[in-house]
């Protein structure tokens, strides 16, 4: 089985996002980038985010603008910009409604502290 992707999604919209959530980058992993027909990707966050009060652990991430496909987000430098949902519940039935939106880019584990050991003298 392959390993979760991991992204950094940024949230841009609402604009007083920061005013509920300790930042403006989220960190979660998904497994719906191996579906190369998945038209969604839902991302199970590291650590949640309070949205109009109330805690989501999970958000579901569509690309922003029509044609383009989140697949994007391995080609892209600074990433790719998308459209984010948070879970609803109507009569005890769950769905979807998209209120927020951001960028996604790939992120490096968080075990990487991004610097680079030295190579032991193999001699």
């Amino acid at each position: 089985m392959s390993e979760p992707l991991r992204l950094r999604i940024h949230v841009s919209e609402p604009f007083d996002f920061e005013r509920e959530n300790p930042s403006l980058d989220l960190f979660g992993r998904t497994l719906d980038y191996l579906d190369q027909d998945a038209e969604d990707w839902l991302v199970e966050l590291e650590t949640g985010y309070t949205f109009h009060e109330e805690d989501y652990a999970d958000m579901l991430l569509s690309p922003r603008y029509v044609g383009e496909h989140l697949s994007k987000v391995f080609d892209s430098i600074l990433g790719v910009p998308v459209r984010i949902a948070h879970r609803t519940e109507d009569d005890d039935e769950f769905g979807w409604h998209f209120a927020l939106t951001g960028m996604i880019s790939l992120a490096p584990s968080p075990e990487s502290d991004g610097s680079q050991k030295p190579v032991e003298d193999q001699n």
